[in-house]
């Protein structure tokens, strides 16, 4: 249950903090930078050791370009780190609100946050969509995960403020569709892929719908699959990027030219392969150094997607600076013996339900045919009773997915790693089979 009057500050301070000059938005991160580097240095084992290793203390820490002093986290090393290394010996562990991340790299990791961190994350995510014209009571609909749908309390719902209605990807288009066209919302949000898919309906049944805006999130979609969300809908389609860890970090507003970065909440860095910053307009792999975490903190912590800096701002007058291009993963659209199409993102929020993924160190869902699926785990206990996994993973599926009828094979097979793709990273969903 939020604290309904520190969410409201929080939001509050957060639309103002969007419109700071550059000088006075600095000193705040500088300021939240060495309150974090302390804080960590001081309750955290994995930092203190990880700071410690480098020759650094607290004191050495002032101004943001000292960031490139700490060392570069990167999310394997923070994942093999023990639990109670990771999370502040201030916090009790069972206290703490635990969120997962998406899978999208086939790696679960677990997030846990104190109850002021979770709301601080709502009000940094609620300034973009307040930004982008969303009023508290438009009507929104978002297709997501169903571990989200208890995300709106009773109290909120009920006055109607900014109170989302899910719908789970798990479901059939076909109720997607319907209930679209009956609730009519004004704000159309949820995993891009799925979003793709529900356009392509609409426009397959000559369907007509306007929302005031659409959000997309998740998954990664092109130019032209924007372009096409845009003219189905008729209506700015705009992208929001991020990672489970620190949160959405950079949105689209309605200019959509570039991308503005929380950079309030989640300072940013883009590097090359020797760690070194990039200039404005290259590539670089992102690292981010939370400000809000203190339960479980993020400096210099690398989740592998690549981004471009601008150095410029955006014509809607917000001084929150962007990046132009986004790079990241980008995984293939499996498609079943009955015609339907699930964005890969269905198989990674099904791989996150499944009541042993904790076991699981890494997996890939690779799709052979319409009905046959292959897939490979890495678990990370030696001694788990496989068959069990495996029998169980098998009926999850079956079931979350909704391919019970389809006489879908599913092949689960151990293995000790996983081979790169010509990336040099790896794909948790892929497919084989071409859609047509």
């Amino acid at each position: 249950m939020p604290n309904w009057f520190r969410l409201l500050y929080y939001l509050s301070s957060a639309v103002k903090r969007a419109k700071w000059r550059p000088e006075r938005l600095r000193e705040y991160q500088e300021k939240k930078f060495r309150h974090v580097v302390r804080y960590a240095y001081d309750f955290v084992p994995f930092y203190h050791r990880k700071f410690r290793e480098a020759d650094i203390v607290p004191r050495d820490i002032k101004t943001l370009s000292d960031l490139k002093k700490l060392p570069i986290v990167t999310k394997d090393e923070f994942r093999r780190a023990p639990l109670d290394e990771r999370v502040s010996s201030e916090f009790a562990v069972d206290a703490l609100r635990a969120v997962q991340t998406s899978g999208s790299t086939g790696k679960p990791l677990k997030i846990l946050l104190s109850e002021a961190e979770s709301d601080w994350r709502k009000a940094i995510y609620m300034r973009a969509n307040i930004f982008c014209g969303q009023m508290p009571r438009d009507r929104w609909v978002a297709i997501t995960a169903p571990h989200h749908f208890g995300a709106v309390p009773r109290l909120q719902r009920s006055l109607g403020l900014y109170a989302q209605t899910c719908l789970s990807v798990f479901d059939v288009l076909d109720k997607h569709v319907d209930f679209v066209c009956r609730f009519r919302p004004h704000i159309l949000d949820g995993y891009s892929g799925v979003l793709l898919l529900l356009a392509q309906e609409f426009e397959k049944r000559e369907l007509t719908f306007q929302p005031k805006v659409v959000f997309g999130n998740a998954d990664l979609i092109d130019y032209y699959s924007r372009k096409f969300l845009e003219n189905v809908f008729d209506a700015p389609y705009c992208d929001q990027f991020g990672c489970a860890e620190v949160n959405r970090t950079a949105w689209n507003c309605l200019e959509r030219d570039g991308y503005h970065m929380d950079v309030d909440s989640v300072l940013f860095e883009f590097v090359d392969g020797e760690g070194e910053a990039v200039s404005a307009g290259e590539c670089g792999e992102i690292v981010y150094t939370s400000l809000f975490n203190f339960a479980m903190p993020f400096i210099r912590y690398s989740v592998g997607d690549l981004g471009s800096p601008a150095d410029d701002f955006c014509s809607c007058g917000l001084k929150l600076p962007l990046m132009r291009v986004v790079e990241g993963r980008k995984d293939s659209v499996v498609v079943l013996s009955d015609g339907r199409l699930l964005s890969p993102r269905v198989f990674t929020v099904a791989m996150g339900m499944f009541k042993f993924y904790d076991w699981i160190e890494q997996f890939q869902v690779l799709q052979k045919k319409r009905d046959f699926f292959v897939i490979y785990l890495k678990m990370n206990h030696l001694r788990v009773d496989r068959e069990l996994v495996r029998r169980e993973l098998v009926r999850h599926l079956l079931k979350t997915l909704n391919v019970e009828t389809l006489d879908v094979v599913f092949d689960v097979k151990f293995v000790d790693g996983f081979p790169l793709n010509k990336s040099g990273k790896h794909m948790a969903v892929v497919s084989e089979v071409v859609s047509s």
